[in-house]
């Protein structure tokens, strides 16, 4: 079983009381009974996410706004689930939605799960989002480091020379330094 599955059907066992609904829908392999879950009113939050995750390990693409709105949850386990989901559904418009989360300066204190998705994504839309949150991240006092942080880490791992700029940027922020400093050994140098 993926570990991630299993992490969180026992999370979600616990949220649902280990119900009947929940049994069902672990154990179905239905997919439009899944689907239905996700469309069907007064459905709660945990059979939404069991589905929608079901659904984008299964590469169906009506999972796709479910684990979009899912990443972008207060909740940072959902966001976990919700990108591991999301990197597996194959869906096109994903990165997209991920740098959209990622740069949306409103939803910046959940941006983390976003960042590293389009990471794992390594989308042609990863590098200049990952530069734009991080440049947001260099103001002085910002409370986000843990985003900073995997925008670092992120754009050196992609290794596009881009980045360049802003990780020289991020030397000067204590907190930043040394990933900066890995970040840019990760960079290849122009010739």
């Amino acid at each position: 079983m993926d570990e991630e599955l299993r992490s969180l059907t026992e999370r979600l066992r616990q949220e649902s009381g280990a119900s009947a609904g929940y049994d069902r829908l672990v154990a179905t392999e239905d997919l439009d009974e899944l689907a239905e879950v996700l469309t069907a009113p007064g459905q709660p939050l945990w059979a939404r996410e069991l589905a929608a995750f079901r659904l984008g390990l299964a590469r169906d693409r009506r999972a796709f706004e479910s684990l979009v709105l899912l990443l972008n949850h207060r909740d940072p386990e959902r966001c976990v689930s919700a990108a591991h989901a999301l990197a597996r559904l194959g869906d096109p418009r994903t990165a997209r939605a991920a740098a959209a989360l990622a740069t949306n300066e409103l939803r910046v204190a959940y941006a983390l799960h976003p960042v590293r998705l389009l990471v794992e994504l390594r989308a042609p839309e990863a590098v200049p989002a990952l530069i734009t949150t991080l440049e947001r991240r260099l103001r002085p006092h910002d409370p986000y480091r843990r985003v900073a942080l995997a925008c670092v880490d992120g754009l050196g791992a992609l290794g596009d020379a881009r980045a360049r700029q802003v990780l020289n940027e991020a030397l000067a922020h204590p907190a930043l330094a040394e990933a900066a400093v890995r970040a840019l050994a990760l960079i290849p140098h122009q010739r």
